[in-house]
């Protein structure tokens, strides 16, 4: 069985001719047919070329791979009992769900507050993350938790003022961070600034702590969607220049006389905007921690991606050594913005078995009594059901999850729903709970009666849409816990699962689910 599909999808807009007879190995139609038009990948790169590589259509979608791994979290079932409870007396009266504190802190002091275990890791300068920014901002703001300003926001920003190659001023991460800012409540949740190598030779995180007064920055190794820097798509030729003056790659290179004619005639549409990959060093690393401690950031992050083994106990290690408030580690297969298609599916460790080898590293330092950073999890992160063995998994050093792509989902629901509520077109799907704010969102009442009516009309519905998602995802991780008798995330364990295939057991140390309890429940039987 393939765990692949190749050479038609959905996220390259291309299709089999013979789409019931496919080849499993190549993905090809199982008569290939001279006169074909070229609908699948193959043919369609035979007229588009590199353009075929990408997710389409950018700038409106958010993309994630298909492959099917062997092992992922469906493999496990959350395990509950009868006794007891921890966090809370085991009193029925009072061991009821609304009374699960999913309230975090974390950070070497103690001092970031979340009123829920997530974070919304680096989202940084392609279209979709700008253009829903406003309720992802506001919405996170409003919930108390995290969200992550991703790579390249101020080197994409043709309104930044660039002086001897360093940021003294930007419009678009000025609004990114204010709009959070000004809709933070009681000091709960976070704004943390990403850098990549761009960004760190702009100076882009040293802008935010002294002139915007970011308090988090993160350093970026990469992410779970793919191994190189970012990459956006530019149509406009100004643009993919001042970029390239900047000293990114841009390809074709758009000062060139003849790629610009190509362009001006219209032979291609759009440039590519490439980051650098990283180079490593813990020297470097030790060195730009200190530097950015020493430019007033009370709180340094580290994300990386989904590389081999190696990559992953040398980001612990380092995050150890160098005391990093939050490592982020992103499984597999994720991306919310231009991620190469084939390699979203075909790059990188699997987040089970990513996030297996997490646990066994940390235990390994938390043994020999070294520091631990907070650990949060990422890859494909959704609902509560998820996020609960995420944190059981890597329990007890896991704080967080991380999602991106259902919070983005979240807020452009929420603002088509109010663009069709101006424009009295709301969907039949929707109009049954309403024909207003108040009727068809569902936390309106509440968040009105917080917030007084002038600042509640000025919430756009994007982020009351991104509210309402995190308030469901709330309740129903409570639910869950109560049911497991864990009344604080401090309180989950690993014991908290079982493995429901032998495989998902003997990669993630997690017992098979016959095996559990096995001799307490002898001693019961016998006793």
């Amino acid at each position: 069985m393939s765990l692949s599909r190749v050479n038609a999808s959905a996220a390259t807009l291309t299709k089999n001719r013979t789409e019931d007879s496919i080849v499993p190995s190549s993905g090809m139609c199982v008569t290939c047919v001279d006169g074909c038009i070229g609908m699948c990948e193959i043919g369609k790169s035979a007229y588009r070329g590199h353009e075929v590589i990408y997710p389409q259509p950018f700038g409106v979608i958010t993309t994630a791979g298909e492959k099917v791994y062997p092992v992922d979290y469906s493999h496990f079932n959350i395990m509950g009992g009868v006794v007891g409870a921890s966090g809370i007396e085991a009193d029925s009266d009072k061991a009821v769900f609304p009374n699960v504190n999913l309230e975090v802190r974390f950070g070497q002091d103690k001092g970031l507050k979340f009123r829920y275990p997530w974070i919304i890791p680096g989202i940084g300068s392609t279209d979709i993350a700008k253009n829903n920014w406003e309720g992802l901002a506001i919405g996170t703001a409003l919930a108390g938790t995290g969200l992550t300003i991703g790579e390249n926001v101020v080197g994409m920003d043709v309104e930044a003022k660039i002086e001897n190659g360093r940021v003294v001023d930007t419009v678009d991460l000025k609004r990114r961070v204010k709009l959070f800012m000004d809709h933070q409540r009681d000091g709960y949740g976070a704004i943390i600034v990403q850098a990549n190598i761009e960004d760190t030779r702009l100076g882009t995180q040293e802008y935010a702590i002294e002139k915007l007064g970011v308090q988090c920055v993160e350093l970026k190794w990469g992410q779970g969607a793919k191994n190189i820097g970012g990459e956006v798509k530019i149509r406009d030729l100004k643009k993919a220049q001042l970029l390239y003056d900047r000293g990114y790659v841009v390809l074709p290179n758009p000062t060139d006389p003849d790629v610009i004619k190509a362009f001006e005639r219209g032979a291609f549409k759009e440039f590519e905007r490439h980051s650098r990959v990283g180079m490593v060093t813990e020297e470097g690393f030790a060195q730009r921690v200190e530097e950015l401690r020493a430019a007033g950031a009370k709180y340094v992050f580290l994300k990386t991606g989904a590389y081999r083994p190696a990559a992953l106990a040398q980001a612990l290690k380092y995050a150890s050594k160098y005391k990093i408030d939050l490592l982020t580690v992103d499984g597999a297969g994720g991306g919310t913005g231009m991620s190469p298609w084939r390699m979203m599916n075909e790059w990188g460790m699997p987040p089970v078995e990513l996030h297996s080898l997490l646990y066994k590293y940390c235990k390994m330092l938390d043994d020999k009594g070294e520091y631990i950073p907070a650990i949060a999890l990422a890859g494909g992160f959704t609902f509560e059901d998820q996020i609960f063995k995420g944190l059981a998994m890597c329990a007890p050093y896991a704080k967080l999850v991380g999602m991106a792509r259902s919070p983005i989902a979240a807020a452009m629901v929420g603002k088509t729903i109010g663009m069709a509520i101006k424009s009295h077109q709301i969907p039949v799907y929707v109009e049954r709970f309403g024909d207003s704010i108040d009727e068809i969102f569902v936390t309106a009442a509440d968040l009105r009666k917080e917030l007084g009516d002038a600042e509640f009309e000025q919430v756009p519905t994007g982020a009351i849409g991104l509210y309402t998602y995190y308030e469901r995802l709330a309740q129903g991780l409570r639910q869950l816990m109560a049911g497991s008798r864990k009344f604080g995330t401090e309180y989950m364990t690993r014991d908290d699962l079982g493995s429901l295939t032998h495989e998902a057991a003997e990669i993630s140390g997690i017992p098979y689910i016959m095996d559990l309890d096995k001799e307490q429940a002898e001693k019961i039987i016998n006793g």
